[in-house]
């Protein structure tokens, strides 16, 4: 039995090791079944996890894979229905990873590991086999940490957390079982999906033709009164054919699901009664978030999950995932021990050179160590899951920059990067970017390499800004209207590597970017310090909601702006869910921990006039999208003449309806013409036939006075038909009034108008 100096020792993270199997400061574990009794045999060291699976002679078991680099001994610990645990030591050791075959152990099966090793913080071996720790493999997990208990106990914490010197709280060892407070593992039956998900059929719409919708699967569905109340809120409400229909009457290709890893929920939240409500705190890579299953929590959520795909699938909708590998929910070193930090801190994390610290490039208190082989391993081992076994199709990566760093920059050619670029399986999904993180350069947008599209936040700044009159010249809305040439046009990179967006989950609604020029976040508890200074919105003369209808009116009108120049834009354009209906936030831009009516979708919006119509304006604006392949262009504009008369694929007009000068583009302006000519689209079609296209002429004006507008002659066009014109507030019908070319028309203060070219310029009229 340790001496009481050898127990300080090892508490203050002085001493040797912590004992290994049974035996922990001296005493005996105590556990609800003698470990002998269990049998388990050797197995294999791949594929890393529980894999249930038929083993020698015929025996039915699970094989359970864990790598830990640094650990002295690793248990498998099982729980019954009733909470009691089992442990079982993996005795064997394969390349650092630990493996046993349990027979018996069936589908449904609860567990995690404790993970035996030296407790010294100052070098960044934080092992506590204390700890109950949850398989970075695991396919499904039941229970959360701390949910139910208005905070995170003092349980979870693998140091004391109350211990009374606080700058060295992080390096007491707590020796207090943290398994009735911390998620586990569950068996799943990996090789048996429904036999309804052997028809699925994948859209794979190419991304010229993408509109994304991004959408959380809780907020979504919440309050639809047409899904039934118990699907509300989860993957099978998502799958329900009402929310289905309404993406297809919308005419969106992909939703993109905020994320839907397993998460945990913050103890500074669930202090104020909050919840983490986006998910951006993962702690499982390959299990769907459990709160989100109708089902069940015992492996039925992923069957629930793969339902909901297919019946995407089969309304012509490609799945998104938003997903989290920069960092996970154990925060800084004085957050909780959930999983990675236990099995191998050094291994798994970031550190700086103080190894008692974590290099945090995210924000979160922590970063995944990228370039470690395992961690690399992990995520494109998730990736890998969710494509071939769950059916997504193609992933957004929060904070990408800092996957991109080697070892402290930000490195194009890094290994994530590089494996991604040569995997058989991911290099053929959907790959978008969050292209920076809070590290010094982490700010990257238009350096990722080909295969890889971008969030295009300079695109949100123009619009925002040439909407709300903020803009010194139009040169930036140039580039942005027309795919961003500035940014992809290096390395075979195409306009639709520019995703398109003016707002997004982080921010304000649309409706909000022109109600609230301050935003209004003190519901988060945090004293309205919480989210970004940097809104580029206005309020349109008044904060927040009004009874001025001219007010009221002027911001429904700013909308229709917002949305048409989205929607007309080259590039892939992104919309938010509940945008196209006027959803509110109450001036909150950063609802991440409002799991409540800030947060949801207000379905009841539908049944106003002023918000259907944006409904049917948005609808109709993505029909567009489809009809015209001029306004979804796979190659960029050239801006040269291909004919003899001059007639250019992209030309930039003034008021006075002549080309913009290098002068004009210089000069302040609130007005901005773009003509985009479909006779001299790049491309052919499956049979090897030329693109043509009709040919359309935008006209933008943000000014507030209306503005007389000399339409271009030959060889531009003879006559335009008026398309869109956002001034309207009812779009059922289109306007269709003709005008002559060459003839002055009279723009409306603060309007889109989209005019078809009539008898030249394109196809025959």
């Amino acid at each position: 039995m340790a001496s009481a100096p050898e127990q300080e020792a090892v508490q203050e993270g002085r001493g040797p090791s912590a004992r290994p199997a049974a035996v922990l400061n001296g005493r005996r574990r105590r556990t609800a079944d003698d470990t002998a009794q269990t049998p388990v045999w050797p197995g294999a060291p791949m594929p890393l996890g529980a894999r249930f699976r038929v083993g020698p002679d015929g025996v039915a078991g699970t094989n359970f894979a864990l790598w830990s680099g640094g650990a002295e001994a690793v248990e498998l610990c099982l729980f019954s229905a009733e909470g009691a645990e089992t442990r079982v030591p993996l005795t064997e050791l394969t390349h650092e990873i630990w493996h046993g075959f349990v027979p018996g152990v069936l589908p449904g099966q609860r567990y995690g590991y404790r993970v035996h090793g030296r407790w010294d913080p100052w070098t960044g071996a934080r092992w506590n086999p204390a700890k109950l720790l949850l398989d970075p493999y695991a396919r499904a997990v039941d229970g959360g940490a701390g949910n139910d208990y208005g905070r995170l106990p003092p349980e979870v914490y693998g140091h004391v957390r109350d211990w009374p010197q606080q700058q060295v709280a992080d390096t007491v060892r707590d020796d207090r079982d943290s398994a009735p407070y911390v998620p586990k593992g569950v068996v799943v039956h990996d090789d048996a999906p429904d036999d309804e998900w052997l028809d699925d059929r994948r859209p794979k719409t190419p991304w010229a033709d993408s509109v994304i919708y991004e959408l959380h699967v809780r907020g979504f569905t919440k309050l639809h009164p047409g899904i039934p109340e118990e699907l509300r809120g989860t993957y099978a409400g998502l799958a329900h054919p009402a929310a289905i229909e309404h993406l297809v009457r919308l005419g969106v290709t992909a939703v993109e699901l905020l994320p839907v890893h397993q998460f945990a929920h913050e103890d500074h939240l669930l202090r104020r009664n909050l919840r983490n409500y986006w998910g951006y705190n993962s702690i499982g890579y390959f299990a769907p978030h459990a709160a989100y299953a109708a089902s069940g929590t015992t492996g039925q959520q992923v069957g629930e999950f793969r339902r909901m795909v297919r019946a995407l699938h089969a309304a012509g909708i490609e799945v998104i995932l938003d997903v989290v590998y920069n960092h996970t929910a154990e925060a800084s070193e004085l957050g909780p021990m959930l999983s990675l930090r236990g099995i191998d801190n050094r291994g798994y994390y970031r550190l700086q050179h103080d190894a008692r610290r974590y290099a945090d490039y995210t924000g979160c208190g922590n970063t995944l160590h990228v370039v470690q082989p395992q961690v690399l391993r992990l995520i494109t081992d998730s990736l890998r899951y969710w494509v071939t076994e769950m059916g997504v199709d193609g992933f957004r990566f929060d904070l990408a920059a800092a996957l991109a760093r080697s070892m402290h920059d930000v490195d194009m050619l890094s290994p994530f990067l590089a494996v991604i670029a040569q995997d058989p399986v991911l290099r053929r999904v959907k790959l978008i970017a969050e292209p920076w993180d809070v590290g010094a350069g982490g700010y990257q947008v238009g350096a990722f390499p080909p295969l890889w599209t971008e969030w295009n936040d300079r695109y949100r700044g123009a619009v925002r800004d040439f909407w709300r009159g903020a803009l010194p010249d139009v040169r930036d809305l140039g580039y942005r209207l027309s795919g961003s040439s500035d940014l992809y046009a290096w390395g075979g990179r195409r306009p639709y590597a520019s995703v398109n967006f003016v707002t997004a989950h982080d921010g304000f609604t649309l409706r909000d970017l022109v109600s609230y020029e301050r935003k209004h976040n003190e519901a988060n508890g945090e004293g309205n310090r919480d989210g970004t200074d940097d809104n580029r919105s206005w309020n349109c003369g008044a904060e927040g909601e009004t009874d001025d209808e001219g007010v009221r009116a002027l911001r429904r009108r700013q909308l229709r702006n917002l949305l048409t120049t989205l929607l007309l834009s080259t590039g892939v354009p992104m919309l938010v869910a509940g945008d196209e209906l006027g959803r509110t936030q109450s001036g909150n831009n950063n609802a991440y921990c409002q799991d409540n009516a800030t947060g949801w979708l207000d379905w009841g919006l539908l049944r106003e006039p002023g918000w259907k119509a944006l409904f049917d304006l948005t609808s109709r604006l993505i029909a567009l999208r489809h009809e015209h392949p001029v306004l979804r262009r796979r190659a960029f504009f050239s801006g040269r003449a291909h004919s003899a008369d001059g007639l250019r694929d992209l030309a930039w007009f003034t008021a006075r309806g002549t080309e913009m000068t290098e002068q004009d583009w210089y000069a302040p302006a609130a007005t901005l013409g773009m003509y985009l000519s479909g006779r001299d689209i790049p491309g052919r079609d499956a049979r090897g036939v030329p693109v043509v296209d009709e040919s359309f002429l935008v006209v933008l004006h943000a000014a507030d006075h209306p503005l007389s507008f000399v339409l271009p002659g030959p060889p531009w066009a003879e006559r335009y038909e008026v398309v869109v014109d956002t001034s309207r507030e009812d779009q059922q019908d289109p306007p269709g009034v003709e005008h002559r070319a060459g003839t002055e028309i009279t723009v409306p203060a603060r309007a889109v108008l989209l005019l078809r070219v009539v008898g030249d310029g394109g196809t025959e009229a």
